[in-house]
């Protein structure tokens, strides 16, 4: 410190103002500041004044209370003022407390200061060690100590930050220190004997890293977004920005204020916003936002540390998107107060008008978006107005068929307004409201059936050319000239009816019958067509529905044609039931009287028919009566209730045949009902048993035949025989190594003497035998002229007495390979030489060979 001013007195708002945090010091010379407590300092080393200064000091309290002060000092006072400053010996700390005695125990001394802390500016460029405290024993003068710090910065990560000198007690700090990543520091300082023993209680040491303005204000986002919405009020909140400044907030390092730099465009004044320059709220401070002139604007802000002080403040930017957000504030405005169109009579779904509005909002935005609404001159609703989604124009659509003989023009009234309701304030315009005329052209119309569908009741049956009705069309064209009407027939499913070409006049050209299929529910329907002579000419249609009354012109019939009864009455099936059905309806139909006609007589005597309903009758044997099984025809007459009855003649055919308890017919009994007498029955079973004989007696042939020929012997034409011969399947030679060969030495010996001349010993599977052989059958040259069964017996027995043979589980081998291979045999494969054969030439057919000549070119020899 170079100057200690006076603390202001304080007001009546304040209890005391030494050392409140609340009360703000300001300098007004930029080399010093001053302190909380008044003390003014420099701000950098070597800050010197040439002539003497006036500068003006301020405290600020938190209530806008303000006192200031004048401080002139002249430069010699100020360089031996700084220079007392930065050349004072550092400060010497004295441990305080009880000391240890060693001749009068311990001794309790008080002390009456407090050890102050210890400040260090962050980044300090040194040099390093830097000296910050002096620590001594007042004991150093009788014995030798030591000292020693404990403590983050010491002997706690991070390590070595602060050390001392064990003997003098001086503390350094070894680095420059940065507040931002740790502001203090609480170290303990110890002094021991050269025993280790301490003479002094551990004393503690607080290192506070004192903030420089090394930081620069940081925004989060170099782009914010914001948006207003215009027509907006001055002071309408529009977006906020924050920058964090790593620095002390509790001092003017941290302490961020705001401003804007610039506004693009500069439209209606350069000036449109403003920002809090300590909270970064942008607002507005002008009226006039008209999106519609203005969209969008952009602004520079600048954040400064330091209070805001340009002149030794950190700064940094960001850019402001301010979007100008739309509001309806203009309402549609039709580009013409009239409109007309035209349209067809009876046309639907055809545009006949298009309306264009102008709205100079946002496009696509409710704010833009048309709505016509049509409030006088169609009270029938045959006009509707649709928006086009794309242009916003209305076209106006007929919804509803017009009649140029009803109306042959509308005056329509049509007022368009926005899907979003207009802004406070904001009134319609005139030019929202126009008239629309809609002129209607005259078409020549198809004539009409005034009754479509016509209703006519007849009964079925009557006679072709009888005339039904008369089916006429009417003209609606009655403003222009009397037009001829023409009839003719569109659909008839049965043919059944023909139409007067000039009057509609219709007449049946068959009998009218209810019970067709082309009938539906009594009613029969046909479709007519009048055309007119106009032009071009039109046609229309009608239908004529004919509700047939039934009469009674079917007879009934009977229900099911076959059945089958019992031949003697069963307690629990007496008889077959039967069902009538008729084709006509209620009353010509049911219920149904059913009878046995009286011929022939055995009829009445066999058969018995009585009605169970209206519709279901039961036709059945009459009691003790016996009859053979077989198929009878049974005729029954059926009458229905209709004026005059009708009757039908049947013929049920019931099969007669035995039945078990339950009612059902045996299957012989079906077989005799069948027709078939009792010969035929026994002949049919006779022809079943011989059958089955023949094909038992060829089953046991098949078996003998098959014994035999498994014990008799093999008897096969040499030349047929192709067992263990080698085959070839479509050999398509083999690579360079398989070409060149002597198939000569894969023919077969003459003689097995190279068998029986080896050598004894035991033999291997996988070698040679050692020991003479046992001599197997030799093959003759020629076709062998012998049974090739008796062959293979014989030298199967030979190979089983063998005791050089390989084990009982392994493959036997067998030199016997059939004649007529032009190869002959390969059994001399598994022989050794007598000397006369050389196998060296086998080391010259490739590795494929290898084994071949390892096994055969000397190895036994060795």
């Amino acid at each position: 410190p170079i100057y200690s001013s006076q603390v202001p007195r304080c007001s009546a708002t304040f209890d005391d103002c030494v050392g409140n945090k609340a009360v703000v010091f300001q300098s007004s010379d930029p080399n010093f500041s001053v302190r909380n407590d008044g003390s003014i300092f420099a701000l950098r080393e070597g800050a010197s004044l040439d002539e003497p200064v006036q500068f003006k000091m301020t405290a600020s309290g938190p209530h806008t209370d303000v006192w200031e002060t004048v401080i002139q000092l002249a430069p010699d006072a100020t360089r031996k003022a700084m220079k007392d400053s930065f050349e004072a010996p550092p400060p010497v700390i004295t441990f305080s407390g009880h000391r240890m005695n060693s001749t009068k125990g311990l001794r309790r001394q008080k002390r009456d200061w407090v050890i102050p802390p210890i400040n260090v500016a962050e980044n300090s460029r040194g040099p390093f060690p830097q000296m910050l405290v002096s620590i001594r024993s007042d004991q150093d003068q009788d014995i030798s100590i030591r000292y020693s710090i404990t403590g983050v910065g010491a002997d706690q990560p991070p390590n070595e930050v602060f050390n001392i000198d064990p003997v003098h007690g001086k503390m350094f700090v070894t680095k420059p220190l940065d507040r931002e990543h740790r502001s203090s520091y609480h170290l303990r300082a110890h002094a021991v004997d050269m025993n280790g023993n301490q003479v002094e209680n551990p004393i503690d040491l607080y290192i506070f890293v004192i903030d420089m303005n090394d930081n620069r204000p940081e925004f989060k986002n170099q782009v914010y977004n914001g948006s207003v919405d215009e027509g907006s009020k001055p002071g309408t909140f529009v977006m906020h920005l924050a920058a964090f400044d790593a620095d002390d907030n509790t001092t003017a390092n941290g302490m961020v204020r705001y401003r804007i730099l610039s506004q693009t465009p500069h439209s209606p004044i350069p000036n449109m916003f403003t920002i809090n320059s300590e909270t970064g709220d942008i607002v507005t401070v002008a009226p006039g936002l008209d999106r519609e002139k203005v969209s969008q604007y952009t602004v520079i802000v600048q954040a400064t540390d330091m209070e805001g002080n340009l002149n030794f403040g950190l700064s940094n930017t960001a850019t402001a998107i301010i979007t100008v957000s739309d509001i309806n504030d203009s309402p549609p405005m039709l580009t013409s107060r009239t409109f007309s169109g035209e349209v067809p009579e009876n046309r639907v779904d055809v545009v006949v008008a298009n309306l264009t509005v102008i709205d100079a909002d946002q496009p696509h935005s409710p704010n833009w978006n048309a709505i016509y609404r049509i409030i006088s001159g169609d009270p029938s609703g045959h006009f509707t107005i649709r928006t086009d989604p794309v242009s916003n124009d209305g076209m106006v659509t007929v919804v509803k068929p017009v009649d140029f003989e009803m109306n042959r023009a509308f005056m329509l009234t049509v007022v368009v307004s926005n899907q979003a309701h207009l802004a406070s304030g904001i009134q319609s315009s005139l030019q929202s409201t126009a008239g629309v005329t809609i002129s209607v052209q005259d078409v020549n119309e198809a004539p009409y059936f005034p009754t479509n569908p016509k209703h006519i009741r007849f009964e079925e049956g009557v006679p072709a050319g009888t005339s039904l009705t008369t089916f006429s069309a009417s003209d609606p064209d009655r403003l222009q000239m009397q037009q001829i009407i023409r009839y003719s027939k569109l659909n008839d499913p049965a043919d059944w009816l023909s139409i007067n070409r000039s009057n509609g006049q219709i007449v049946t050209t068959a009998v009218l019958d209810r019970e067709s299929i082309y009938v539906k529910n009594n009613i029969y329907e046909a479709t007519f067509l009048a055309t007119d002579n106009g032009s071009p000419p039109a046609s229309g249609t009608g239908t004529l529905q004919i509700y047939l009354i039934d009469i009674n012109d079917n007879p009934p019939a009977l229900i099911p044609k076959e059945s089958q009864i019992c031949e003697r009455i069963n307690k629990n099936v007496h008889g077959v039931n039967i069902t009538a059905a008729d084709a006509d309806t209620d009353p010509n139909a049911g219920p149904f009287v059913f009878e046995l006609p009286n011929f022939p007589s055995s009829i009445r005597r066999n058969w018995t028919i009585s009605r169970i309903s209206g519709d279901y009758g039961r036709l059945g044997l009459r009691y003790q009566v016996y009859l053979e099984p077989g198929m009878y025809e049974v005729p029954v007459i059926v009458s229905d209730s209709g004026n005059p009855p009708l009757s039908n003649r049947s013929l049920i055919k019931v099969k007669v045949c035995p039945c078990d308890e339950n009612g059902d017919c045996t299957t012989l009994g079906a077989v005799a009902a069948a027709g078939l007498g009792t010969g035929a029955i026994i002949s049919i079973l006779i022809c079943i048993i011989i059958l089955l004989s023949m094909v038992l007696l060829f089953v046991v042939w098949i078996k003998r035949r098959e014994k035999e020929r498994q014990t008799k012997q093999l008897l096969i034409d040499p030349e047929d025989d192709v067992r263990d011969n080698i085959l070839k399947y479509d050999e398509e030679g083999g690579g360079e190594e398989d070409q060149d060969y002597d198939l000569s030495q894969l023919q077969q010996p003459d003689s097995l003497e190279h068998i029986i001349s080896k050598p004894p010993g035991v033999r291997r599977v996988d070698e040679r035998p050692i020991i003479p052989e046992s001599q197997y059958p030799i093959r003759p040259v020629v076709p062998h002229p012998g049974d090739i069964g008796d062959f293979i017996h014989e030298g199967l027995r030979a190979a089983d007495n063998d005791p050089t043979a390989p084990p009982y589980d392994s493959l036997l081998v067998f030199d016997y390979e059939g004649s007529g291979s032009t190869a002959g045999s390969v059994s001399s494969l598994n022989s050794s030489s007598t000397g006369d054969q050389d196998y060296d030439y086998l080391n010259d057919w490739g590795p494929r060979f290898k084994k071949l000549a390892d096994m055969y070119g000397g190895g036994y020899e060795d």
